[in-house]
């Protein structure tokens, strides 16, 4: 496994790199440009400080920042504890060192992603509408998918590949804004040169302007063209931690047939996500400029795999379903020979119906936003909001008088405070 890793970081780090040139040109040229003489240093060193800015900001506070741009917020077991003996169940199976963080997004659409730059510190995030939808064997092998973006060190390398995307956006952005004003200052630059000096900064600057353009296009083409096989290689491991294919393909139909939109994600979070929560029904996207791979193309590869759950099953799946033998897995893994047969269902789940789903929609929502759940001696069950603070409840249904929970803990708090030791 560690060497499929290797293999996996290698292979991206190639591309990694070939952005670094890119940024480090778009820096010299735009700095020979603005400073004919000298300049070409001076920009190179600019567009590297920004790189390692904002590869520190990454570092040190990427998931945070991640998470609260989605709007997650962590939770309990207590909220919903199937979710959390599967993510544990997962931990285990991908022999993380310790648990992932758990996070909520309160919002209807399905869908799922991890963050965290170590895997001692990472988080598995997962919609409400996922886990109203999804049984339990599509909610694991989601999140197989998702640890396995976590072991594969998808995490890190997608952050930093991010962030040199973003500095070349950046300072593309900048400097060809900053045309509109350079004007009179490039203008002394020419004037007292001669004319093969003029005609030489004249060509700098055609050149610069052309790369300031193209730059941020192929190197998002490369963002993409990371994000594209590593959903293949987490697909093909999460198939490998559960043995079972079928849940995560079935969970895969369920999330990309959902109209819904998932308000929390962006343009920047949106190739974190297991399935493209930009990418609206029936929209066709460049296999260039997608950020994921068709995710019917995924769920043939997970229903075309046989005779075993491993990669090398996987790797055969791919060549059947594109029709070519094309490496997706690299030769290490393939040389895994190990017997890994496709398991059954773990028992027997019928389809989560529209009434019920949505009812457990509501209901996971409000847990989240720490609503309190009573139910009255009728048999009619009361969802509270967080702030209200009545102490008595009436049952619209019976009348019957039902303290409230929030209240009685509330002062339970305030006494547990006022007790001394």
């Amino acid at each position: 496994m560690w060497e499929l890793i290797q293999a996996n970081k290698r292979k991206s780090i190639i591309l990694f790199v070939t952005m670094g040139i890119a940024l480090v040109l778009l820096g010299y040229l735009i700095g020979s440009y603005f400073v004919p003489y000298g300049g070409g240093f001076y920009g190179i060193i600019a567009a590297l400080f920004i790189w390692f800015f904002l590869s520190l900001i990454s570092y040190f506070a990427g998931s945070p920042i991640l998470l609260s741009v989605s709007r997650a917020k962590e939770v309990t077991p207590e909220v919903h504890q199937q979710l959390f003996n599967v993510v544990e169940e997962m931990q285990i199976a991908a022999n993380l060192p310790k648990m992932p963080k758990v996070y909520i997004i309160n919002e209807a659409a399905p869908n799922a992603f991890a963050t965290g730059i170590k895997p001692e510190n990472s988080a598995v995030t997962v919609t409400a509408g996922l886990l109203s939808r999804l049984n339990r064997d599509e909610l694991q092998g989601v999140i197989a998918h998702e640890m396995s973006h976590i072991v594969n060190r998808d995490i890190l390398l997608l952050t930093f590949a991010g962030i040199m995307l973003g500095s070349i956006v950046l300072i593309s952005e900048i400097f060809l804004k900053g045309l509109w004003f350079s004007s009179g200052t490039s203008g002394r630059y020419r004037s007292g040169s001669s004319s093969e000096g003029g005609q030489l900064q004249l060509i700098i600057m055609v050149v610069a302007i052309i790369f300031a353009i193209l730059a941020p296009i192929l190197a998002q083409l490369l963002y993409f063209a990371i994000s594209r096989r590593r959903e293949y290689l987490a697909d093909a491991n999460g198939a490998r931690l559960t043995r079972y294919p079928e849940g995560l393909a079935s969970a895969l139909e369920k999330i990309s047939s959902t109209d819904l939109e998932l308000k929390a994600a962006n343009k920047v979070t949106a190739p974190m996500f297991i399935v493209n929560p930009l990418k609206k029904k029936g929209m066709k996207l460049s296999d260039l400029t997608a950020t994921h791979p068709p995710t019917s193309e995924r769920i043939k590869i997970l229903r075309s795999m046989s005779g075993g759950a491993n990669y090398i099953h996987y790797q055969q799946a791919y060549n059947q379903v594109k029709g070519k033998n094309s490496p997706i897995i690299p030769a290490s893994g393939l040389k895994d020979n190990s017997n890994i047969q496709i398991q059954q269902p773990s028992a027997q789940q019928p389809d989560i119906d529209k009434v019920k789903a949505k009812r457990s929609l509501g209901d996971i929502m409000m847990t989240v936003n720490k609503y309190a759940f009573i139910t009255c001696a009728c048999g009619l069950k009361m969802k509270i909001p967080p702030d209200y603070k009545k102490p008595e409840i009436v049952c619209p249904k019976c009348g019957r008088k039902n303290s409230n929970p929030l209240v009685d803990i509330a002062a339970m708090a305030t006494a547990a405070k006022d007790i001394k030791i």
